[in-house]
């Protein structure tokens, strides 16, 4: 089929987000549930980045690049999450083609977006633990904003291939997507023809980026635990382990439920466990990460604790 065929077959000009069918009583108490949901993980989150940002003591490689990752994953639930509520109070829970692939494309470079920064961390513990000497001249003040940058970039630039390929499918209808965001594998279902060539290559961009991440991230922490084990001092390790422990703790959370997701488009999960998983990773892991990473940081838990002050005696002398 080509192009001239695609566009005129292409009648498709909104999507039906199917969500979590139930009563009415029911989605408003889904309503509720995510909106507090979403409301502790933007605070956990921003009160993350602005503890990183006030605190001078946490102006350092390992913070900046937790602080950055934190907004990101403001960024990441956003995308979906938002619609999602206002799904369950709509009647027809609609969404254009063009906002569909919108969310689909932010989505998933957010997403991406994380395990480069997951990457950047490991990596960044990975030369703090086993370099330490040369720690300070490797990572200079040039690398460090160069790694920042490239966290924020890389999903958007990684994304742009795929998002193009499977959006320039012919869709002729049905229109329904039994999801509740705009995921590429329901969405790939729904054309007209079946375009082994783009399932391919959304295939190849996700084992490569994920598997690839993932096996970076196993190896330096693999590495860092060795290093750590040599130590001398049991302060030391303890310190060390207690920072990796938490590390590795927001690795499996984000990446075990991808990789089974993900990995293989033509996988045989059934509906309702896709849409539970894809609200793991997409929901719960962004509202756990914060606690993850202030829970066992004695730094990060004074930091806090003073942006939460500022906070109280803000709003007393409003």
């Amino acid at each position: 089929m080509n192009v001239s065929e695609k566009k005129n077959t292409n009648s498709v000009t909104h999507f039906i987000l199917l969500g979590f069918p139930s009563s009415p009583e029911r989605q408003l108490l889904y309503f509720g549930l995510f909106s507090v949901t979403y409301t502790l993980t933007l605070m956990g989150n921003t009160a993350i980045a602005c503890a990183v940002l006030g605190d001078r003591r946490l102006h350092t490689p390992m913070y900046i690049f937790l602080g950055n990752f934190s907004l990101v994953e403001i960024c990441y639930v956003t995308t979906t999450v938002p619609n999602l509520l206002a799904n369950f109070l709509s009647t027809t829970k609609s969404i254009s083609f063009v906002s569909c692939f919108a969310q689909f494309y932010f989505f998933f470079s957010f997403g991406c977006d994380e395990g480069f920064y997951l990457s950047i961390l490991a990596f960044d513990r990975f030369l703090a633990i086993c370099r330490p000497l040369h720690y300070p001249r490797i990572m200079t003040r040039q690398l460090c904003t160069g790694l920042v940058a490239l966290g924020w970039s890389s999903g958007f630039i990684l994304f742009l291939t795929p998002v193009v390929f499977i959006s320039q499918l012919p869709y002729c209808g049905p229109n329904i997507i039994n999801h509740f965001m705009c995921d590429p594998v329901p969405i790939m279902m729904l054309s007209c023809s079946e375009d082994t060539t783009t399932q391919f290559i959304y295939s190849t961009f996700n084992a490569v980026f994920m598997i690839g991440t993932f096996l970076f991230i196993l190896c330096s922490y693999a590495l860092v635990i060795l290093a750590v084990l040599r130590m001398p001092s049991e302060a030391s390790k303890s310190k060390a382990f207690s920072t990796c422990a938490s590390h590795l703790a927001v690795v499996f959370l984000f990446f075990g439920s991808i990789l089974v997701m993900y990995v293989s488009p033509g996988s045989t999960h059934s509906v309702e466990v896709q849409k539970i998983v894809t609200l793991f990773y997409s929901v719960v892991t962004p509202l756990l990460n914060p606690l993850i990473y202030s829970l066992r940081n004695k730094e990060m838990k004074a930091a806090l604790r003073k942006v939460i002050f500022i906070e109280i005696l803000f709003i007393k002398h409003k």
